[in-house]
């Protein structure tokens, strides 16, 4: 499976060469996947495939569409480009099946040399470890070119803005405050890409080319920036006590529900204090992140922040969360039961930024 970045020199190979007939874009950042969708769709038309058929996949329905795709002749006899949509990610047993079938006649088309009247593209969401494992994304990655689609982490996403504002002649002023000004847009974008690409291109708008001073970038940019809980708990885990006060006062702002939040944060922290009495007992780290099916950018963070973080503090951190979790319910929490439920403010919210501090 290719990453986006690679895809992008096989597109502009497929150029020259013309396009192959299937196609997988798997990914659930919707700003780079549609960069990448209109990439393709550019390529293919440039090839003669400018009819298009676009299919979504729900509830009843009919695969068949999928085999006839290939085979039914346009209505005026042009190339033809079909995308078929599974936003779930999970095309169920019948779809499954389909799909085996469908690469079994775009291999034997392969194999034949046939020329390619039809390029079909298959987009899903980003697919974990497991479905990338099973046989129909398996079939879809031999028979076809697979795209894995990532999303710009935080620690890259300043970096991602200066290439983007190269891309229309423009950047940042050198040194210390270039690089200040690339961390105050993050901050503001963080989570939100289809703004911040939208934001870049409001600079491009407003600025000549050449260079953009840090009061440009502040005067210009809103703050856009959307948190989930799932970047919380990586902050979290990173230790970015900054950026984890940040976007606890982002969910608070946006009223996000505190039930949820804390479920999740618990649930980290409770298999973080399993991960550190196994490690402590001498068993071995990757055998434990690989049956706990811990991956992505948790694979990276877990081993850190267990070099951090030792059995005391973990001890402590599941009595803040349990303290937290009856706060949230309206439940009281008896003062005597020790002297870090005696420190806990009487806001929940407050006991959370308490929790991040027991993380650095």
């Amino acid at each position: 499976m290719f990453k986006a970045d690679a895809f992008e020199a096989h597109l502009a190979q497929a150029k020259k060469n013309g396009p192959e007939p299937l196609y997988v874009l798997t990914g659930d950042e919707p700003l780079l996947v549609m960069e990448l969708q209109d990439q393709l769709r550019a390529m293919v038309i440039a090839h003669g495939h400018t009819e298009r058929e676009v299919m979504v996949h729900e509830k009843g329905f009919d695969w068949s569409a999928l085999m006839n795709a290939g085979q039914t002749m346009s209505l005026f006899g042009d190339k033809r480009y079909v995308e078929l949509r599974i936003p779930t990610g999970k095309p169920g047993r019948d779809g499954a099946d389909a799909i085996k079938q469908f690469c079994a006649q775009i291999a034997a088309q392969n194999k034949a040399k046939e020329p390619v009247d039809t390029v079909t593209c298959l987009l899903l969401p980003r697919v974990d470890f497991q479905t990338q494992k099973s046989a129909w994304f398996t079939a879809l990655d031999e028979a076809g070119t697979a795209v894995r689609i990532d999303p710009i982490e935080r620690t890259h996403l300043p970096g991602w803005i200066a290439q983007r504002l190269k891309k229309q002649k423009q950047q940042v002023e050198a040194g210390e405050p270039g690089q200040r000004a690339l961390q105050f847009m993050a901050n503001q974008v963080e989570g939100n890409l289809i703004a911040a690409h939208q934001e870049i291109q409001k600079l491009g708008l407003l600025y000549p080319e050449g260079n953009l001073t840090e009061e440009n970038i502040r005067d210009a940019v809103l703050n856009v920036a959307r948190y989930d809980v799932f970047q919380l708990t990586e902050s979290l885990l990173a230790g970015d006590l900054a950026r984890f006060n940040r976007m606890v006062d982002g969910l608070q702002g946006e009223g996000e529900a505190l039930v949820l939040i804390l479920w999740t944060v618990t649930e980290e922290v409770r298999l973080l204090n399993r991960l550190r009495q196994a490690v402590d007992r001498g068993d071995n780290l990757q055998m434990l992140m690989k049956v706990n099916r811990i991956w992505g950018n948790k694979e990276r963070l877990i081993p850190q922040a267990l070099q951090r973080l030792n059995a005391d503090r973990l001890t402590k951190a599941l009595t803040v969360v349990s303290g937290l979790d009856k706060q949230s319910k309206g439940l009281q929490i008896q003062r005597g039961s020790g002297p870090i439920l005696e420190k806990l403010p009487g806001d929940p919210w407050d006991g959370l930024r308490m929790l991040g501090r027991l993380f650095v």
